[in-house]
C-alpha cells in the first residue's frame, strides 16, 4: 500500500497537536478581535498557528473600512441565519433574507417573506418547526 501526502490540512493539524511541532494554516476561527473592525462573534479566515494548544488565530488588524463594511453586510446575514437555526425563529429567517444584498436587490419585502415561507413549507420534512 502506498500513500501520497496531499495539501489537505487535517493530517498536519493532528500531527501538530499530537507532537507540538508548529504547523501554519489559513483557518476559519471566531474573530475574537483578530480583525478589530469586524464583530467578535463572526467567523473569519486568518493565518493560524497549530500546536499542542490547538488552532490559534493570529492577529490581522483592521481591514480598510470599505472592506470591513462589505464583510459586515454579509456577516449580519450569517449571524441572523445562525440565530434562526439555533432558536428556531422564523422571524430571524425573514430578517436574514431581508438583509441579504442579492435577495433584497431582486425582491420586495413581501415577496422575500413569501419565498421564505414557500421554502420552509417545501422542506418541512427536513426542517424543525419554526415559530
Amino acid at each position: 500500500m502506498t500513500h501520497v501526502k496531499t495539501d489537505e490540512y487535517g493530517a498536519g493539524i493532528m500531527n501538530a497537536i499530537a507532537t507540538d511541532v508548529p504547523f501554519r494554516i489559513g483557518g476559519n476561527v471566531l474573530n475574537r478581535d483578530l480583525i478589530p473592525n469586524l464583530p467578535a462573534d463572526a467567523c473569519v479566515e486568518v493565518p493560524c498557528l497549530v500546536d499542542r494548544n490547538g488552532v490559534q488565530g493570529c492577529y490581522v488588524g483592521k481591514l480598510p473600512e470599505q472592506l470591513a463594511a462589505l464583510n459586515r453586510s454579509h456577516i449580519n446575514v450569517h449571524l441572523l441565519t445562525i440565530e434562526a437555526a439555533l432558536h428556531k425563529r422564523r422571524d430571524a429567517i425573514y430578517h436574514a433574507a431581508y438583509l441579504d444584498p442579492h435577495t433584497s436587490g431582486e425582491l420586495p419585502l413581501d415577496k422575500i417573506r413569501a419565498l421564505c415561507d414557500d421554502l420552509l413549507e417545501a422542506e418541512k420534512d427536513w426542517l424543525p418547526e419554526y415559530k
